[in-house]
């Protein structure tokens, strides 16, 4: 079947038109996606502005064109972090199902961990053994462990790029500001790490997201055009050389380095702060870099069902 998968996150939205089938990597047909920054449209009290609920609404209505234009039979819609964690999230929602039809359904933090990991498990196989997944979002940071395609724990943080820097990044930090900013990431992932470390060191540990994909192309990795089958890899000892220099850095030299979106120039020091913890903490000398995540572990579930029936 040709399935659209209507992607919500703090970030992006993202429409997927994948030829889906039981057995079969899904194989993306066609990509629409807007810049909603979801997760920097909320006033103080945590709320999605009227600014961000209309463009939402209308990136909705768009993709519904968009997915009928291109033939599709079914379309799942799914909202995470930015969304999930708003004091009017359902408000929010119910405002585009009554202007588009369109029910969106909210993943909660285990869930996105959850499905996340199995997209990777499926991407490297059963010959990854032990496997540790570390997904950073625009609102939260995904962790996952586990021998088999579920997980053994899976959980998330709010330790998202685009949360961060909305928090912490308004102004460059100077280095005693900086130290804090890293010591309360740090204890925000040491605080549950014992999930991870209990059942075993990972035999392989992965990542995904744009925000580590974006650090492995400054660190060295091989750039989109070589194709999604070349290993790509985050090694830390490269990441610790680069966090001073990102830090030090003007927003157009951010832009200029390759891999850096302009729209993320202003997270990309948060999720480098969040990576490094990441791999400091769980002990890890690199992490590889994946090119499925949240919408293909969406996708997998999906094929399943329909396998299944």
């Amino acid at each position: 079947m040709r399935l659209g998968v209507l992607d919500i996150g703090s970030n992006t939205g993202h429409l997927l038109v994948v030829d889906a089938h039981g057995g079969a990597a899904p194989l993306p047909a066609y990509s629409y996606k807007q810049p909603l920054r979801l997760a920097e449209h909320l006033d103080g009290d945590g709320a999605v502005t009227r600014t961000g609920i209309d463009l939402l609404t209308t990136f909705t209505a768009e993709s519904i064109g968009v997915a009928d234009d291109k033939g599709c039979e079914d379309m799942v819609s799914f909202a995470t972090s930015a969304v999930r964690d708003s004091v009017n999230s359902d408000d929010v929602l119910a405002h585009v199902r009554d202007q588009t039809g369109v029910d969106i359904q909210v993943l909660s933090g285990e869930d996105e961990a959850r499905l996340t990991f199995l997209a990777v498990r499926r991407w490297f196989g059963w010959s990854a053994g032990r496997l540790a997944v570390f997904d950073i979002g625009g609102g939260s940071l995904e962790i996952a462990s586990g021998g088999d395609e579920r997980p053994d724990v899976a959980w998330s943080l709010p330790l998202g790029a685009a949360r961060l820097a909305r928090t912490h990044f308004a102004e460059r930090p100077d280095e005693e500001a900086l130290k804090a900013i890293r010591k309360t990431i740090r204890a925000e992932i040491a605080r549950d790490a014992g999930n991870l470390l209990r059942t075993g060191r990972p035999h392989k540990a992965a990542a995904t997201s744009k925000t580590f994909r974006s650090l492995g192309r400054i660190c060295g990795a091989a750039p989109s055009a070589e194709g999604s089958l070349v290993p790509r890899t985050l090694p830390l000892a490269a990441l610790r050389t680069w966090i001073p220099k990102l830090v030090a850095m003007t927003p157009q030299e951010l832009a200029d380095l390759p891999g850096v979106s302009p729209s993320r120039t202003h997270q990309i020091v948060a999720g480098a702060l969040v990576a490094e913890a990441c791999m400091d903490i769980f002990d890890l000398a690199e992490l590889e870099v994946c090119p499925w995540a949240l919408r293909e572990g969406v996708i997998l579930e999906r094929i399943d069902r329909f396998s299944v029936v």
